[in-house]
């Protein structure tokens, strides 16, 4: 009912943005501020100390949970993610296992695999590779931080990836070297005695003409054309340039707050246009949008025609069309003042008029807009809610929500040779949409086709690499996933067709079929992967170990997979009932690697050798189980007519069969072991068999591409020498002298359960 002041100004450093206390659940007066730091108090507030540092844990904090059944078990959320204490505060864990990340922007590079780069609220510029040719997953050691700060726009040299362009809030921007480390500032000047009004996330953008040039945004769009080393102005103010709304030097209450984020009347886009270098267009963050048609030397004002848009209302993206320079894109947002309407205007006439595309079917205020390179018609949208798609050129709109969750959607870039959909997200990270060639209209020649595919990404032969991080990291490190090695096919399948089991066939450029396999279809569109491999080997290709199978009657094309395939060309044919559809696939040897192709070609030819000794390894063993278990059951049935009143010491009436069985089973057991090695019992047996050196070979041989070497020549040689030995011991035992016996024992009891083992080819 009654409070007093014990503190007058110890804690609590920007109000503003934090203003949050917690108090331990068993000891009132200790109390935690969380602000830029977080203060801990004992007394009640009277007096207050650091708790965490501006090191260690990431600053700014906004979250507090503390365990009531355990004080010490302290869960603190600020800027860059998760931190959890144990002690009370003395140690804090960093949780890196949630992909939390707010980014801004997206970028991509053309290297193979492709790096995604993007800026992060209060976490800096990274880079990271959208896939690794390696075990483990992409993680966090994949990503490197190219620039700190509150990261923005972050953009590879066309022509150098591993240096680009970073920036942070205030207009703060630099260039950055990843080879040295080098982060040199190259944040333009203005025009004499004018101020520079830069937006919290100013617009950039490189000449799509020239790799050495670059355009940035305050007031004014500047130009540099030595990558940032000196700069002109090519534009007058492009903003409203209202002094009412330029007080952000006078900003805050009981503390000001002049962090760059109040910055107001600046540029947040720029969009050259890639078909015409002197075609530029401009927005900014209070309402104005402008093209150049001449690079800069005059500019038009194009907002008035956007109509239904409340007067200075922002604008975050423009898109300049990939396919035609007098089109272009528009988003506006105008949450900020509790307007959540989706705006979204389509020029075709370079901005006299505008089409507005935001239909009902957006759901929240828009980010961002993406045309697709290839297909004008096919649009994405990112919206406070989540990805929007169109396929009619914005007539109608779907919201995308297979692997995208409901979540700000900031950014989105089509990787032009991938042809991925890169999205980023305001707190769930980024993701990766594989090659959407699927959701681009149909070709005119297959429009009533009721099956078809698209066509078909190059696919690389490359070397999966041990992960330089730990083998066994366990859960708590977030991992990507990478992409599946192999052929990507994407295949169409009409709802009208009944059957739905395709057989999808790989052929060489020769014409001969390498691989045969059989798929179930649904109606709509299919996704899978060809290993690249040729067909395989009944008896289990390139298992190091265990029970072989052998013979059945399996399609001898549609086996598990051989060696590699050789690269080149290949036909890929799906084909369900009379329905066809065929496309080619490249595939590529790793770049990283310089082996011939008749080096190759000779290795796949031993390849091919050592799973036909893997074959007829897998026959023998199978007509060595078979036989045991015959044995087993005769016996059971012989044991079973002993004679329950018969003298304890009398001769049992199936005496001879069994003795015949058991002789039998012993020579067949000589020969198990020399294939399979001895068994039973716990512990590691690593003593060699002939099962053993088989099915080490093809695993062997698989993990190079070279011509074989004489120690792999010599080791299947010998392998072969001894699997035919072991053969030819159990061909001897299924004509010797316990077989014959047994056989004639089988007569004498009235069974016939045995056929004729024959030989083992």
């Amino acid at each position: 009912r009654t409070f007093r002041i014990v503190n007058r100004g110890d804690a609590g450093a920007r109000p503003f943005y934090y203003a949050d206390i917690r108090v331990d659940p068993s000891d009132p007066d200790r109390v935690y501020s969380l602000e830029s730091i977080v203060l801990v108090s004992n007394d009640g507030g009277t007096t207050w100390g650091t708790l965490i540092p501006y090191a260690g844990v990431h600053p700014d904090h906004h979250a507090m949970w503390i365990n009531p059944a355990d004080p010490r078990h302290i869960v603190e959320g600020n800027d860059g993610g998760l931190a959890i204490s144990r002690n009370r505060g003395d140690s804090w864990r960093f949780v890196r296992n949630l992909p939390l990340a707010q980014y801004y922007h997206i970028n991509v590079d053309d290297e193979l695999p492709y790096n995604v780069y993007g800026g992060m609220q209060d976490n800096g510029s990274w880079r990271g590779p959208s896939d690794v040719w390696e075990n483990g997953g992409i993680r966090n050691h994949h990503w490197h931080e190219v620039g700190f700060g509150d990261g923005f726009a972050t953009l590879p040299m066309p022509d150098d990836s591993l240096s680009g362009y970073a920036m942070s809030q205030g207009g703060s921007l630099m260039r950055w070297e990843l080879r040295t480390g080098e982060r040199k500032g190259i944040q333009p000047d203005g025009p004499k005695d004018v101020d520079l009004r830069f937006n919290w996330n100013a617009g950039i953008a490189i000449d799509p003409f020239d790799p050495a040039s670059v355009y940035y945004g305050s007031q004014f769009l500047h130009r540099s054309k030595d990558r940032g080393n000196t700069w002109e102005t090519i534009s007058p103010d492009l903003t409203t340039n209202n002094v009412q709304w330029q007080r952000q030097d006078e900003s805050g209450g009981l503390t000001p707050d002049v962090t760059a984020a109040e910055n107001f009347c600046s540029i947040m886009t720029i969009a050259p246009s890639t078909l015409d270098q002197n075609t530029i267009w401009v927005g900014t963050d209070d309402g104005r949008l402008h093209v150049t048609r001449d690079g800069g030397e005059t500019w038009t004002s194009l907002e008035g025609g956007l109509f239904g848009v409340p007067r200075n209302t922002w604008v975050p993206h423009v898109e300049a069309s990939k396919h035609d320079v007098e089109t272009a894109y528009v988003v506006l947002d105008d949450h900020r003042r509790a307007n959540w309407t989706p705006y979204v205007f389509k020029t075709t006439d370079g901005g006299a008029t505008w089409t507005d595309l935001a239909t009902p079917d957006i759901w929240g205020y828009v980010h961002v807009i993406e045309e697709d390179p290839v297909d004008p018609k096919l649009l994405f949208v990112g919206t406070e809610f989540g990805l929007y798609t169109s396929r009619d050129g914005g007539s109608s709109w779907g919201q995308w929500t297979e692997g995208v969750p409901t979540c700000p959607v900031t950014a989105l870039h089509v990787h032009p040779r991938e042809h991925d959909l890169v999205i980023g997200t305001f707190g769930r990270s980024a993701f990766i949409l594989d090659d959407i060639r699927p959701l681009r209209a149909a070709r005119d020649d297959e429009a009533d086709a009721k099956l078809r595919m698209t066509d078909i990404p190059d696919a690389y032969q490359y070397r999966v690499a041990q992960t330089r991080e730990s083998r066994f990291p366990g859960d708590e490190e977030f991992r990507g996933e990478t992409r599946e090695r192999g052929a990507r096919l994407s295949v169409w399948l009409a709802d009208a067709l009944e059957d739905k089991e395709a057989t999808l066939w790989y052929i060489d450029a020769a014409g001969t079929t390498v691989r045969k396999q059989t798929r179930d279809l649904r109606p709509g569109w299919n996704r899978f992967t060809w290993d690249m491999r040729e067909t395989g080997f009944r008896g289990g290709f390139g298992r190091r170990g265990g029970r072989g199978g052998g013979g059945g009657s399996q399609d001898p094309l549609d086996l598990p997979g051989g060696p590699e395939v050789l690269p080149g060309v290949y036909t890929v044919r799906v084909t369900l009932g009379d329905h066809v559809a065929e496309r080619t696939v490249a595939i590529h040897s790793d770049p990283r690697v310089d082996v011939s192709i008749e080096a190759r070609a000779a290795r796949n030819d031993l390849i091919r050798r050592a799973g036909k000794l893997s074959e007829r390894l897998g026959a023998a063993t199978k007509r060595i189980d078979d036989l045991r278990e015959e044995v087993g059951l005769v016996r059971q049935i012989a044991e079973r007519e002993e004679d329950p009143d018969a003298e304890e010491d009398a001769e049992h009436p199936q005496k001879a069969l069994l003795d015949a069985l058991e002789a039998f089973e012993k020579d067949l057991d000589g020969v198990n072991t020399t294939l399979r090695g001895e068994s039973g019992g716990k512990g590691i047996n690593r003593r060699p068999s002939v099962a053993g050196e088989v099915r080490s070979l093809p695993w062997g041989l698989g993990s190079s591409w070279d011509a074989p070497t004489a120690s792999e020549l010599r080791q299947f040689e010998e392998a072969e020498a001894e699997l035919n030995a072991a053969i030819d011991a159990l061909d001897a035992v299924l004509g010797g002298e316990s077989w014959t016996t047994l056989q004639k024992a089988y007569g004498d009891a009235g069974l016939k359960l045995l056929e004729d083992a024959g030989k083992v080819d």
